[in-house]
């Protein structure tokens, strides 16, 4: 691992994320959002699952008010410390100055900001590359000024599908041009003295996501501030492949020391976001959020069934968050492989078993059939053992 990119501590409402804070975890509903009930019965279970910061989309004016009676329902409910964030695309300068009084970040897009479509083949004069920007720089003096009022943070959000024309005529479809898109934004933030900012340079594929997240990084080195940055691979799809493309662009990232903030984009119920995170965060030694078991691929020389054992050690122990539990096929490799485990179950002949404290040998020859709850007995001796929790209601 890398030493962490030390970046500013920005505040997202209850939350501080960059500095040396947690990566933060976060995720985003899909209700509409005039779905006031639908949107606040989503926005708990996210937050109950471990969301600790969740966007809500905010297409245009209308949709606003509807932020603020969310914000007035979770607070009524006893969920008014939930960060939430706003999610603006399209000319998106006036909802931005609305929205920021009920939210405690907003996202904006540079490529849609000021949006204005073009003949995809047409250059960029410099009078109306200058104009475009000096239009940038007069919308996003509102917005910060809203933005400063309402102690409102700002995600500066990249994606390498929505680059500006402007930015695509002057850098192409390339990781540069999403950074260069970033930096125009945070200068003018920082020229009007507005520092509470987050970025994110998203993609599609991994390469340019960690590419240009890279290289961003590189630039900080250049400048007096560094902003945290927001990790994940947009649009990554369903299933094992869209968990493997966004641990492979995070978990790389974050293992080079850069990030603060992650959010793994499945086209599924944003519910199934929650456990990738932590397990990338896990993987990493990031957060320690659930129990870290190890447990070897078996082999020939294993004599008891690792695929049945594994589950049903988990499944007792799983709740026990921050211990390590190894499960060891023999005692070969099983030493050397758990030595950092707090407890160890090993096999140790058909049918036997060997319980491990560390690296002491605790109970030989236990039977098989009662390891699990000899293991269970042994964390209740050592103090460490608490009951599962009981689920809650929504």
């Amino acid at each position: 691992m890398s030493q962490r990119l030390l970046t500013r501590e920005v505040r997202i409402g209850s939350r501080t994320i960059g500095g040396d804070h947690p990566i933060a975890v976060q995720s985003m509903i899909t209700e509409d959002t005039r779905d006031v009930a639908g949107c606040v019965a989503s926005i708990i279970k996210l937050y109950d699952s471990g969301c600790e910061i969740i966007r809500v989309t905010t297409p245009n004016l209308a949709d606003v008010a509807s932020l603020g009676e969310i914000r007035a329902q979770l607070k009524q409910r006893g969920y008014g410390q939930v960060p939430l964030v706003a999610d603006i695309h399209h000319n998106g300068w006036k909802i931005a100055q609305e929205v920021s009084r009920y939210v405690d970040k907003i996202r904006i897009n540079p490529g849609l900001f000021v949006f204005k479509r073009r003949n995809a083949s047409a250059e960029f004069s410099a009078a109306e590359i200058e104009e475009e920007r000096e239009k940038i720089h007069d919308q996003m003096k509102a917005v910060i000024a809203a933005c400063k009022a309402n102690g409102t943070a700002m995600r500066i959000g990249v994606n390498h599908g929505s680059l500006s024309e402007r930015m695509l005529f002057l850098h192409g479809d390339t990781p540069e041009g999403m950074v260069e898109s970033a930096l125009e934004f945070i200068d003018i933030c920082e020229s009007e003295a507005f520092y509470e900012l987050v970025v994110s340079l998203k993609a599609s594929r991994v390469p340019i996501m960690i590419a240009a997240n890279r290289l961003i990084a590189k630039r900080y080195a250049q400048r007096i501030n560094s902003y945290p940055l927001h990790l994940g691979v947009t649009e990554a799809g369903d299933g094992s492949y869209a968990r493997i493309k966004s641990t492979a662009g995070i978990g790389t990232l974050l293992a080079d020391g850069i990030g603060d903030t992650i959010r793994v984009s499945l086209a599924e119920d944003p519910i199934e976001e929650i456990p990738v995170c932590y397990e990338i965060l896990q993987a990493l030694g990031l957060r320690k959020t659930q129990v870290e078991f190890i447990a070897c691929p078996s082999c020939g020389r294993t004599k008891f069934s690792l695929t049945e054992v594994v589950p049903k050690v988990r499944q007792a122990t799983k709740h026990l968050v921050g211990l390590d539990i190894a499960i060891m096929g023999c005692i070969v490799n099983g030493l050397g492989e758990m030595a950092d485990a707090d407890y160890g179950y090993v096999g140790i002949g058909l049918g036997r078993i060997s319980l491990f404290r560390g690296r002491e040998e605790v109970r030989k020859n236990v039977p098989e059939e009662e390891g699990v709850q000899a293991l269970i007995d042994l964390i209740k001796t050592d103090g460490r053992w608490v009951d599962p929790p009981t689920a809650r209601s929504i």
